[in-house]
């Protein structure tokens, strides 16, 4: 086989290195892309997750709050248990930081300084050399890391000499002296000593998390058990494992990093058409030469395993050079991106490339997968060769293919895929779903080119052209379905991404026509942050005086105004927060929510809530019911018996993917005892000027400074239509990604249509030099090639265009949905998808002509004497 393979392959391969040449390229692309998307989220993942056990150590346990700060009293009580060995208290929150004139989000950290080297020593504070070795105890020093450094325009480098940084929380600013740095990693952190930051910043017995080291032997769950059965142990607090925050980050973008995972492998699946294609074509031109070695001993199965050892080098080579340019493009990639690829989970973080030998080889293995697969029919085609016939140049007989059972069968399969539940939250069965259909489709082409041109023939019988072409397809249904396939398996996918991606912008358009129902929109806070970050918002600690909110409803040009408050909820130590949202829901939740559903009557005594669709999914926040979970985290917060929270209805949220609940701002403010708002609406007055309304707040916060918790500068005003461009880029900017990838599935497709056609067109030299003798001029003979073309595109484009609309329909009802746990409708852009397969047949047409243009010369006439 080796000798075979370096003499009668390598000629093939060193007389037509472009055809051989154009499927290494396709094997390449479908590798790089994918492999470079397995690095860029792996990287990004590892740095995310290196910064989180940086910033949480490696405790035992961990003892955090459902929602909000608790009482230090609780760590008292763990310090003196018997089975604690040592307890670590940790005051964390979300503030603001000088950069110049600029305000930047900083997280601010204060830590037991005598408790961190033994569970965080990323944590500990590393004082300069100048100063004190007690420095970290003095009220007013603080430490910062890398990244906080960089933000605030510091040198890299820290130098012995006084620096300061002004923070705040909540209240005035703070001027803190530098006096050294700390060793984590991830976004911008300032660490400072416990008790002086609950001093400086308002926040005096209260902690975030306390750390647990457990004494030898101890039996976590009879522990945590004994805690929670303690007498005035508070029910709103969690523990949570070690793993527990790894995992959190992980589930944050897990969903959309196998995805765009899957998309990726998009290019390697048309990829192996294209493979199909290539050794088709040179299967085809090779059929005499093939006979001849089966007349000289080669055993057609001998032939099998060359054509497929011949597939395995192109997928061999090509997935090299996959490995090799996914791996620069992974690099460019963070260097550029820094790791996000548009889904806003890795957002100022900024990883090095982790190149991962067992993901090189899980890919370099599929590149090399796909092109077996695509060589296979080829290789099975030189097996059947009929020697003698083949020898004589008269070609195989076609044959008549009676896989109209196994389509349904496939089809069928696919359907009751569709239908099973996600595995682990991933859609595995809807994947396998979308490859039966597609493979399904494409084995029911012969049987859908029958159903067409049986009926359209007639109408051609007396034009000669248009019936020898069509004529063809008929007779020739199975060649023609090999033909097509490569642009069918290509064409469906780009329709079921452009349907998919067309229905889900209309969903945030109309989504985003329902939630920003008013003119202006203000926020108590300088920088947001992304809705698919998993931390804490910055608005649970900036907001807005009720007093400041009622003077800009009697502001000019204000006809009404509206409220809302967010806080963060852990409801799930495995799971990101979840935010709990209060706003006035007086119009009712109908009006103010886009409702998936009708909204409920709430029963006397219980308290009407309005969860998202992931709370459905993910909490089992079913209408009708009572949410239980959010009676522990706010049972201690209103200081009585857990109140009844009743799901009164479903609704539709594309901002926060792990779930949110909606109650009434009035319910809200009898639980918690909080009037303060961090956004405000502002309806205004026919005929007002927004920029004057605006100039208007900023007057009135320069004025009432003490409305505001915290400065003037902190207040965002954005026009409806400001909020709406920013949040449509954001969109396609997130699936900028899987319009490259669609790109490359079509190129890879329409050059499998130039091979296929080059295929057909020369194992049919003699057939043309026969129209010839006949009577037939080249210019006749390539518009019956042309012809062909148009003929077995247009099923192609048919076919595709079914098969894309099939699967959308999969990806939008059942991927959608189980990946990201949010639903939407369907939309078909039927004027792009027209362009599509117009441009396609088109395509076809053309190259069928091209090809048609080499095989038929002049020397189609002499090619008939080879029979003589």
């Amino acid at each position: 086989m080796r000798a075979l393979l370096t003499t009668f392959s390598w000629q093939e391969l060193r007389h037509h290195p472009w055809r051989n040449a154009a499927a290494v390229l396709a094997v390449m692309l479908g590798v790089a892309l994918a492999f470079s998307v397995q690095l860029i989220n792996a990287s990004a993942l590892d740095e995310f997750s290196s910064a989180v056990r940086s910033v949480n150590g490696q405790p035992d346990l961990e003892v955090r709050a459902v929602q909000g700060s608790f009482d230090e009293a609780v760590f008292a009580q763990l310090a003196r248990h018997p089975q604690v060995a040592l307890a670590s208290p940790v005051l964390e929150f979300q503030g603001f930081a000088l950069a110049g004139e600029r305000q930047v989000p900083m997280r601010v950290i204060g830590v037991d300084a005598l408790a961190l080297p033994a569970i965080a020593p990323a944590l500990m504070p590393q004082p300069r050399k100048s100063a004190d070795r007690f420095a970290m105890l003095v009220p007013g020093h603080v430490f910062l890391n890398a990244a906080a450094r960089n933000v605030l325009g510091l040198p890299a480098q820290a130098e012995d000499r006084a620096e300061t940084v002004q923070l705040r929380s909540g209240g005035a600013w703070q001027r803190l002296e530098v006096a050294g740095h700390v060793a984590a990693t991830g976004t911008a952190l300032a660490v400072m000593d416990i008790g002086a930051a609950q001093d400086l910043f308002d926040k005096a017995g209260q902690l975030s998390r306390v750390d647990l080291r457990l004494a030898p032997g101890t039996d976590r769950a009879a522990f945590i058990a004994s805690l929670k059965q303690a007498p005035g142990w508070p029910a709103g607090l969690q523990f949570a494992e070690p793993g527990d925050a790894a995992e959190r980050v992980s589930n944050l973008s897990r969903a959309y990093r196998v995805n765009l995972t899957v998309l990726a492998l998009v290019a390697l699946f048309t990829g192996a058409f294209l493979v199909f294609s290539v050794l088709a074509l040179s299967v085809a031109k090779r059929a005499q030469q093939f006979a001849l070695l089966g007349v000289l001993g080669l055993t057609p199965r001998e032939r099998l395993r060359l054509v497929l050892a011949e597939s395995f080098v192109l997928g061999l080579i090509g997935s090299a050079a996959g490995l090799a340019l996914g791996t620069a493009l992974a690099a460019f990639a963070l260097r550029v991106l820094g790791g996000d690829l548009g889904g806003g989970y890795f957002q100022g973080v900024a990883p090095t490339l982790h190149w991962s030998t067992g993901s090189a080889l899980l890919y370099g293995g599929l590149g090399v997968l796909a092109a077996l697969v695509g060589g296979w029919w080829p290789a099975r085609a030189a097996q059947a060769l009929p020697e003698a016939q083949t020898l004589k140049g008269l070609g195989a007989a076609p044959v008549q293919s009676k896989s109209h059972w196994l389509a349904l069968g496939l089809i069928a399969a696919s359907a009751a895929l569709a239908n099973m539940p996600a595995v682990g939250g991933i859609p595995v069965a809807a994947y396998l779903s979308v490859g039966c259909l597609l493979v399904g489709g494409i084995t029911a082409l012969p049987w859908l080119i029958a159903l067409l041109y049986d009926r359209i023939a007639p109408a051609f019988a007396q034009r000669v052209l248009p019936m020898l072409a069509i004529e063809r397809a008929r007779r020739m249904r199975g060649t023609a379905a090999v033909a097509v396939s490569g642009v069918v398996a290509s064409l469906s996918l780009a329709v079921a991404l452009t349907v998919m991606v067309a229905s889900f912008r209309d969903s945030v358009t109309r989504w985003l026509d329902v939630v920003l129902p008013a003119d202006l929109y203000l926020r108590a806070t300088s920088s947001g942050r992304s809705a698919n970050s998993g931390t804490q918002s910055s608005s649970d600690t900036a907001t807005f005086s009720p007093a400041f909110v009622q003077a800009l409803a009697q502001l000019p040009g204000v006809e009404r105004t509206g409220t809302l408050r967010t806080r963060s909820l852990q409801l799930d130590p495995a799971q990101p927060a979840v935010t709990l949202i209060a706003r006035s829901l007086d119009g009712g939740a109908a009006q103010a929510l886009p409702l998936v559903g009708p909204a409920l009557a709430v029963p006397a005594g219980q308290i009407g809530i309005y969860v998202s669709e992931p709370m459905v999914e993910l909490y089992g926040a079913k209408p009708g019911a009572l949410f239980t979970p959010l009676s522990n985290a706010l049972g201690t917060t209103s200081g009585s018996a857990p109140h009844a929270f009743f799901v009164a209805g479903v609704w539709r949220d594309y901002a926060r993917q792990f779930g949110a609940i909606t109650m009434d701002a009035r319910d809200f403010e009898l639980l918690t005892g909080e009037r303060e708002v961090s956004d405000v609406s502002l309806w205004l007055a026919p005929g007002a000027s927004e920029g004057a309304v605006g100039a208007a707040v900023r007057e009135l916060a320069a004025r009432r400074p003490s409305g505001i918790d915290g400065s003037d500068s902190s207040i965002e005003i954005s026009s409806v239509g400001q909020i709406r461009a920013t949040s449509l880029r954001i969109f396609d900017r997130s699936f900028a990604v899987t319009y490259w990838l669609q790109a490359v599935a079509i190129a890879i497709g329409l050059f499998g249509i130039a091979a296929s056609f080059s295929a057909q067109v020369l194992a049919r030299r003699k057939e043309f030099g026969l129209l010839a003798h006949l009577g037939f001029t080249r210019r006749q003979v390539l518009a019956v090639v042309a012809g062909e073309g148009a003929a077995w595109t247009a099923i192609g484009a048919v076919a595709g265009l079914l098969l894309g609309l099939a699967v959308s329909v999969v990806l939008v009802k059942v991927v959608n949905p189980q990946s990201f746990h949010w639903t939407m409708d369907l939309l078909v852009p039927w004027g792009r998808l027209v362009v599509l397969c117009g441009a396609v047949v088109i395509a076809g047409t053309v190259t069928a002509w091209l090809a048609g243009r080499a095989a038929a010369g002049k020397d189609v006439v002499l090619a008939v004497k080879e029979d003589w």
